[in-house]
C-alpha cells in the first residue's frame, strides 16, 4: 500500500460519518472539554464539540480497539488489533502537535485496554486473549519497564485495567474470575499483584472505576451487578443490585462527584444509581448496548456511545438524551446522490436506508425494515421516491421526506433483488436478481406492471446503469459478462465477456464507452457499439475493485475496493492523479457529486467518508 501511494498527491479528507461503538469506553471527552475523541477503523478522530470540525490521527495499520487519555490531556494512547502472530502496536499521541509521540510494540494480536498513571509517568497496557500480558511503559523515555501475565492460571482472560487516582505505582486489573491490585516496584523492575478475594461471588468483570479518594473499586460485571471492593484491603465491601440486575451485563461505569454511579448496560439502559445500595434513581433507554460514557467536566453534560454507532448528549439532572451523531454499524452496501442537487445522498446497510445532508454530514431520515437486507437503492430523478432492492425478493418504494412505504413489488426476483435503477422519467424501474434475471417494471398511480423479464446472465446481477435517454441500460453480472439491453423493445443489443466476477459498470457521460471493474483488480474500457475491450488498467495491487464512478465532465473517474484506497484517475491518460488513504475496511461504493467538488466513499465497517474532489469543473 505504501508503494502504491508513494509520490502520488493525497486526497483531502473533509469529514467522516462513523463511530465504532463496539470499542468499550472508546468515546472520550478531552480534558480541554472542547473535543470528543473516538475510534473509527484504524483512525482516531478528534471532533470539536461546538461545530463538529474533525481532525484525524492516522498511524494504526488495523482497527483501533482501545483509547485512553492522560489526566492533563497532553497524551492520547490507542491500541489496535492485528493478524495472528503479529505485533499489535500501542501509539501514544502528542495531543498539542497531533503527531505520534511513541509507538510501543510488545503485545501480540490485540491490545485490550490502556491506562495512564495520574501524574502521566507511566502507561499500562493489557494484551488480548492471545497475549494475556500486562506491561508498564515509561512515558518520558518511551521504554518498556516490566511486564507479566495478567491473570493467574486458574482464572480466565483479563479484560480491563485502571490506574489509581493518586498513586503512580498502583493500578487494578480485572476480567473473568480475576481481580488484582498491582504495585509497581520500579527499582527491581517488577509489578507485584495482590488477588482480591470475592468469596462466593464468581464474576466476569467488564469495567472498573476507582473512587476519587482511592478508597473503593467499583466493578461492573457480565452478570448485571456491581461489586464494591476496598482498595486497601482488597476485600468485598458490597454488591448489588440484589434483585433487578442490569440486563445483558454492565458495560461501562462512571462515578459522579457526589459519589453516585452512572451505569451503561448491554441492553441499552443508561442508569443513575445510588452509591450506597445501588438502587436506581433515574433511567433512560437507548438504542442497543451502551459502551461509552464520557464526562465533560462536573455538573455540565456527558456523552454516551452505543453499539448502534450512535452518540448522545445527556444532562446530569434529568438524563434527557439528545442524539448528536448517528452512523451505520455494519457494511454500507450502496450509495446514491440525488440528481440535480449536490446536497443529499442516500446509503443502505443491512436493514436500513439513510438519507444524509452532504455538507452537514447529518442524518435526515432513517428507514428500517427489520431482519431484511437492502442490497441496492436509487433516488428517482423527480425526487418523489427512493426505490430499493431487498434480499427477500421485494422491491420497496419509500417517500424521501416521510420515509413511509409508498409501494411494494412482491416476488420481484426468486433469489433476492441484487441491483436496481430508475429511468429519468421516473416511471420505470429496472431490477436485477440473484438468479441473473433482469426485469423492467412500470410504476402506475396505484400499482405496478411487469413489462418484461429478460434472462441471459447465468449468475447474480451486480450493477445496473440506465442510459440518459432511458431507452437502454447496461447490466453487469457475477458470471463475468455485461449486457446492453433495449428496454423499449426488450432485446439485448451488445455483450462483453471477461474472465472475472464483475462488481460495477458505468457509462462514460458521452455514452460511447462503458467501464467495468471486478474481482480481477482491473478496470476495463469497452466500446458500446461492437463490445470490444479498448483498454485495460490494473487498478489495484490487491483485492477486487468494488466501486467505479465517472465524473460528469468525463475527464476523470474514481475507484475503490478491497485495498482500502480511494483513487482518482485521468480518464484519457489512464493514470492515477490522487490517492485517498483513510479507510480501514474494504471500500464498498464510491460516487462523485454532480458539481465535481465532493467525492463520497463508503466501506465495510459502516464508515462514510467525504473527500474534496481535486478536479472541480471549470464552471
Amino acid at each position: 500500500m505504501a508503494l502504491e501511494t508513494q509520490g502520488v498527491p493525497q486526497l483531502e479528507l473533509e469529514a467522516v460519518i462513523g463511530f465504532n461503538g463496539h470499542v468499550f469506553s472508546g468515546l472520550r471527552v478531552h480534558p480541554d472539554r472542547e473535543h470528543l475523541i473516538y475510534p473509527l477503523g484504524c483512525s482516531v478522530i478528534l471532533q470539536r464539540i461546538d461545530d463538529g470540525k474533525q481532525e484525524f490521527l492516522h498511524g494504526h495499520t488495523h482497527n483501533v480497539t482501545c483509547i485512553s487519555v492522560s489526566t492533563s490531556g497532553s497524551y492520547i494512547a490507542s491500541g489496535q488489533v492485528t493478524f495472528m502472530g503479529s505485533d499489535a502496536a500501542v501509539i501514544i499521541w502528542d495531543y498539542a502537535q497531533r503527531t505520534i509521540y511513541a509507538q510501543l510494540l510488545d503485545h501480540k494480536v490485540k491490545v485490550e485496554a490502556l491506562a495512564f498513571s495520574p501524574n502521566e509517568k507511566y502507561l499500562v497496557s493489557l494484551g488480548g486473549q492471545d497475549d494475556s500480558r500486562i506491561v508498564v511503559w515509561n512515558i518520558e523515555t518511551k521504554q518498556y519497564i516490566c511486564g507479566c501475565m495478567a491473570s493467574p492460571r486458574s482464572a480466565g482472560h483479563c479484560l480491563t485495567v485502571q490506574f489509581s487516582n493518586t498513586d503512580d505505582n498502583v493500578f487494578v486489573s480485572a476480567g473473568s474470575g480475576t481481580l488484582r491490585v498491582w504495585e509497581l516496584d520500579l527499582p527491581n523492575r517488577k509489578i507485584r499483584p495482590t488477588e482480591c478475594p470475592t468469596g462466593k461471588l464468581k464474576r466476569t468483570v467488564k469495567c472498573i472505576q476507582i473512587s476519587e479518594d482511592d478508597q473503593f473499586i467499583f466493578c461492573g460485571t457480565t452478570s448485571g451487578d456491581i461489586m464494591k471492593i476496598n482498595l486497601k484491603t482488597g476485600l468485598l465491601s458490597d454488591s448489588g443490585p440484589a434483585k433487578d440486575k442490569y440486563s445483558m451485563g454492565v458495560n461501562v461505569l462512571r462515578i459522579l462527584k457526589h459519589g453516585d454511579l452512572l451505569v451503561g448496560s448491554g441492553s441499552g439502559t443508561l442508569t443513575l444509581c445510588s452509591r450506597t445500595n445501588f438502587k436506581t434513581l433515574k433511567k433512560v433507554q437507548l438504542e442497543k448496548g451502551v459502551t461509552s460514557i464520557a464526562m465533560r467536566g462536573e455538573g455540565q453534560q456527558f456523552f454516551v456511545g452505543t453499539e448502534a454507532a450512535q452518540m448522545y448528549r445527556c444532562g446530569y439532572d434529568d438524563l434527557k438524551e439528545e442524539l448528536i451523531s448517528a452512523s451505520h454499524n455494519s457494511a454500507v452496501k450502496d450509495i446514491v446522490i440525488a440528481s440535480g442537487t449536490s446536497e443529499l445522498f442516500a446509503t443502505c446497510s443491512e436493514e436500513d436506508i439513510r438519507l444524509w445532508h452532504i455538507n452537514m454530514s447529518k442524518e435526515l431520515l432513517r428507514i428500517t425494515v427489520p431482519n431484511m437486507t437492502c442490497n441496492s437503492l436509487d433516488i428517482m430523478v423527480d425526487g418523489h421516491s427512493i426505490i430499493s432492492a431487498w434480499n427477500d425478493g421485494k422491491i420497496r418504494v419509500f417517500g424521501p421526506e416521510s420515509g413511509l412505504l409508498m409501494h411494494i413489488i412482491h416476488d420481484a426476483h426468486r433469489m433476492g433483488v441484487k441491483a436496481i435503477a430508475g429511468t429519468r422519467d421516473s416511471k420505470r424501474i429496472v431490477s436485477g436478481g440473484g438468479d441473473g434475471q433482469v426485469c423492467v417494471w412500470e410504476l402506475q398511480p396505484h400499482g405496478h406492471r411487469l413489462l418484461e423479464a429478460m434472462k441471459k446472465h447465468r449468475a447474480a446481477i451486480t450493477c445496473i446503469k440506465i442510459k440518459s435517454d432511458s431507452k437502454e441500460c447496461v447490466t453487469a453480472s457475477a458470471d463475468g459478462s455485461w449486457i446492453i439491453w433495449d428496454i423499449v423493445r426488450f432485446v439485448s443489443l451488445q455483450m462483453g465477456i471477461n474472465d472475472t466476477h464483475f462488481r460495477t459498470v458505468c457509462y462514460h457521460p458521452e455514452e460511447y464507452q462503458i467501464i467495468t471493474s471486478g474481482a480481477d483488480r482491473k478496470v476495463v474500457y469497452w466500446d458500446v457499439f461492437d463490445g470490444t475491450a479498448i483498454r485495460e488498467l490494473e487498478a489495484s495491487k490487491s483485492g477486487s475493485i468494488n466501486g467505479v464512478h465517472v465524473s460528469q465532465d468525463g475527464g476523470h473517474f474514481v475507484t475503490g475496493g478491497d485495498d482500502k484506497l480511494v483513487k482518482v484517475w485521468d480518464y484519457m491518460k489512464g493514470v492515477v492523479t490522487h490517492v485517498g488513504v483513510a479507510h480501514s475496511s474494504s471500500i464498498t461504493s464510491i460516487k462523485i457529486c454532480s458539481n465535481n467538488r465532493i467525492l463520497i466513499s463508503t466501506s465495510a465497517d459502516g464508515a462514510i467518508l467525504r473527500w474534496r474532489f481535486p478536479h472541480p469543473s471549470a464552471s
